[in-house]
């Protein structure tokens, strides 16, 4: 399981989201361009004591980030959360493989992000409410696919006495622009 970010624009989000992948052993991928400094330094500077612990990688755009599951055979379906889709999250059968992809807070996903995903689910919202906040949303989607996937079994999450550890925590990763097509 992995989370994907497209193209984030606020950092804080983009923290709370590595907080929880770090938690809960997932791996993010992190599409840029972003709308701020993502470099080693500038995490260490924000004092995100547990990017460390986060299996991270930065695409420097969505060519790159294609190219890299490509080229490598890694990774699932690509399961685009997005207000625009029919299929609810909890309706949705998870696979442990899947890379969960979100859209930027400004502005969701392009059309070109849309027709790369190989399914669209939504988180269901009261009528009238537009959207949840970016890392509140990954929350409830990373949970309900952990959970449907045995996912909390793994790595150490299946009780209070869990130790740490867990999958290619602390590794970052950075894909380079070849077949960069943003």
């Amino acid at each position: 399981m992995r989370i994907a970010l497209y193209q984030p624009d606020i950092p804080q989000n983009t923290g709370t989201i590595l907080r929880l992948a770090a938690c809960f052993g997932v791996a993010v991928d992190v599409i840029g361009p972003t709308g701020f400094d993502l470099s080693d330094r500038a995490l260490r500077r924000a004092g995100l004591d547990y990017a460390e612990h986060a299996a991270l990688a930065r695409h420097v755009s969505w060519g790159a980030f294609l190219a890299g599951r490509s080229g490598t055979g890694a990774g699932g379906r690509l399961v685009l959360f997005t207000t625009a889709a029919e299929t609810r999250h909890c309706d949705f059968a998870f696979a442990p493989d899947d890379v969960l992809l979100f859209g930027r807070e400004s502005a969701g996903a392009p059309p070109a992000v849309h027709a790369a995903a190989d399914a669209r689910v939504r988180i269901p919202l009261l009528p009238g409410r537009r959207s949840l906040n970016l890392a509140v949303a990954c929350g409830i989607a990373v949970a309900e696919a952990l959970r449907q996937t045995g996912g909390f079994a793994a790595g150490g999450l299946a009780g209070d006495d869990a130790e740490e550890g867990g999958s290619a925590m602390g590794a970052t990763t950075d894909s380079p622009a070849a077949g960069d097509a943003a």
